[in-house]
């Protein structure tokens, strides 16, 4: 069979698996629709947090950026698996404890106020809107390879089909059907994964091919990770296995992604599906293991892709160039400029490289209008050099370097197994995962999104005496406007790596829900004024840094180095700040909350929660 047709077969068969489970599960009433009647069990609810968890940037994304930057993408590995442990231990029990549908229940009724119930409405969907975006993307990137359509058509049907499933099923089709993604997912990742090793090292496990020698087509043996090195530098690269992050920056990233993971609203409800506090953890054990697979193969998966990225590309001739590269070419998400003129493909890392705004270019041009040296990822690319119109630098000038090729980080995993010339049927199943990967936690984030219009802002502030019938009506629609606004901006992205818009979406949760939350858990002290302007204030400092070093600054001058992906920690310790500084000049909350938080935190037939 053709790759066309084991595509279609592979997407084909899943697509219609996922359906018919949202068919089978519908969402009658509004625990179906929110907590899936809170009767799932623990080992289901593990895969299915597993899934709902391991998004298009965990899929996607996460080995691409070990595969281009090496030691920098630790953060992801780091951040991720971290945020979890603090999100079982400190925060889910807890929250199950407390037996409500949402995150934003729990804020309302702690910080007995409507206008926090309504400001955590407003994080939650600059959150999930925020995380949507980059699966979106992920969905168009897929589709566009598997179809060969545009990304904006494959976000389009990726976008229905989750509206499909997502928006009939509720939590209780979408808990099943990511149990099916996942089995998807840990497939579509670890069998391609397999093969490469034993390709690249002889060993049938990707970790210990990772530590193991390189001995691809009878080669000298010698480690893979220094012969990565040596690859990088002989071109130009740094080490494979060193940083280029500064400090401050890779300690503020990995901060923000691991209390931002603690955050997650769309996380955190997925505990609330389960039957008691008991399985809770047990659901949390059962969720690591899961996503244990999938984390500790992909440093291997990303250093296979770089490895055979740079032994298969560099000073090939164009004309012998692998099919591979072609079919990704003709998608504008790979690009070759021959610059020197010799039909050779030149991957360096030689030379400076240049940055600047399109703003500034604009003012620099006054107006003038250059042609692009080509076309990449739907933008126009310009290379630095002086001309007869003024200096050609433009903010999407990729390099001012010898280096002719030029990839989406994001298409890397996807092309990885055609790179090593895998069977049709390996590639195709590599899709299917990628396609599960960003379906699962799209579903996810709609459903947090649509409560907190159906449930948190009309049902428990606008309108309380609306029927369960027009309660998930409401969601729906919640979810198709929503949906639509995802679509757009994964069409139109604020980043082009998705892991890096994902990101922004960890820095939101840390800056707001986190802290929030952990203060209304183990401080009786904390009021509804503290809890407000903490939230205000925290969320507000990292999404205005986020905007205006992603839309308005002309140069990267960071306040202390710190980028837009770390700010979100700083923004968590400015929300503890203001939060106890403001209850400690305000009254304290009321008895009855003091004692709901003794409940909360306190076992039966144990004495009184402290503090």
């Amino acid at each position: 069979m053709s790759q066309d047709t084991w595509n279609y077969l592979f997407i084909g068969a899943s697509f219609a698996l996922y359906i018919a489970i949202a068919l089978r599960t519908r969402a009658a009433t509004t625990k179906e629709y929110y907590v899936a009647s809170g009767g799932v069990s623990p080992f289901a609810n593990g895969m299915a947090t597993a899934a709902d968890w391991m998004s298009a940037a965990t899929f996607i994304s996460m080995a691409g950026s070990i595969a281009a930057s090496g030691y920098d993408a630790s953060r992801f590995l780091m951040g991720w698996t971290g945020g979890f442990v603090l999100l079982t231990t400190l925060i889910v029990p807890y929250l199950r404890k407390f037996n409500k549908f949402t995150v934003t229940d729990f804020l309302g009724d702690r910080f007995y106020s409507d206008i926090a119930r309504a400001v955590g409405v407003m994080c939650a969907i600059f959150i999930c809107m925020t995380y949507i975006m980059g699966q979106m993307r992920g969905v168009g990137l897929v589709f566009s390879r598997l179809f060969d359509i545009s990304i904006t058509m494959g976000v389009l049907i990726g976008a229905g089909i989750v509206f499909f499933y997502a928006g009939i099923g509720g939590m209780k089709g979408i808990t099943y059907t990511q149990v099916a993604q996942y089995c998807v997912m840990v497939f579509a990742y670890t069998i391609p994964a397999v093969f490469i090793s034993m390709l690249l090292t002889g060993n049938v496990f990707p970790q210990v091919g990772l530590v193991g020698d390189f001995v691809k087509d009878g080669a000298t043996p010698v480690p893979l990770l220094d012969k990565l090195n040596q690859l990088n530098t002989d071109l130009g690269f740094s080490n494979y296995t060193d940083g280029s992050l500064s400090k401050i920056d890779m300690f503020c990233i990995t901060a923000a992604l691991m209390c931002g993971t603690a955050g997650l609203p769309h996380v955190i409800v997925r505990f609330f599906t389960v039957k008691s506090v008991r399985s809770v953890r047990t659901s949390a054990c059962w969720t690591l293991a899961f996503i244990a697979v999938i984390y500790l193969t992909a440093p291997a998966i990303g250093a296979f892709v770089r490895t055979n990225l740079m032994t298969e590309v560099n000073g090939t001739a164009y004309v012998d160039a692998p099919q591979w590269l072609k079919n990704w070419e003709d998608r504008g998400l790979i690009a070759w400029a021959d610059k020197n003129e010799d039909g050779k493909i030149q991957y360096s890392g030689s030379g400076p490289v240049f940055e600047s705004s399109e703003k500034a270019w604009q003012q620099r041009s006054e107006g003038t209008t250059l042609s692009p040296d080509f076309v990449f990822s739907g933008k126009p690319v310009y290379f630095e050099g002086d001309s007869d119109d003024g200096p050609r630098r433009l903010k999407n000038v990729l390099s001012a370097n010898d280096n002719e090729f030029y990839y989406e980080k994001d298409i890397l995993v996807m092309a990885n197994p055609e790179m090593a010339n895998l069977p049709p049927w390996v590639i195709a199943l590599v899709m299917a995962g990628c396609v599960a990967a960003a379906l699962s936690t799209a579903a996810g984030l709609l459903l947090v999104l649509s409560t907190s219009i159906s449930h948190d802002l009309l049902k428990k502030i606008i309108a309380p005496k609306i029927s369960d019938r027009t309660e998930v009506l409401s969601a729906r629609i919640a979810s198709f406007c929503f949906l639509a606004i995802a679509a757009y901006f994964g069409i139109n992205p604020p980043s082009e790596f998705v892991a890096k818009t994902v990101a922004f979406a960890f820095g939101l949760a840390a800056s707001s829900f986190f802290p929030t939350i952990l203060m209304g858990i183990f401080s009786k002290r904390i009021n509804r004024e503290g809890a407000i302007a903490g939230m205000v204030a925290g969320v507000g400092l990292t999404l205005s840094y986020i905007i205006y070093f992603q839309f308005y600054a002309d140069h990267k001058n960071y306040w202390l180095g710190i980028s837009p992906e770390g700010i979100g920690f700083v923004g968590m310790l400015v929300n503890f700040a203001v939060a106890f500084a403001i209850s400690s000049v305000t009254p304290p909350p009321p008895q009855e909350v003091v004692e709901m938080v003794e409940r909360i935190r306190t076992p039966q037939d144990v004495g009184s929660a402290t503090h």
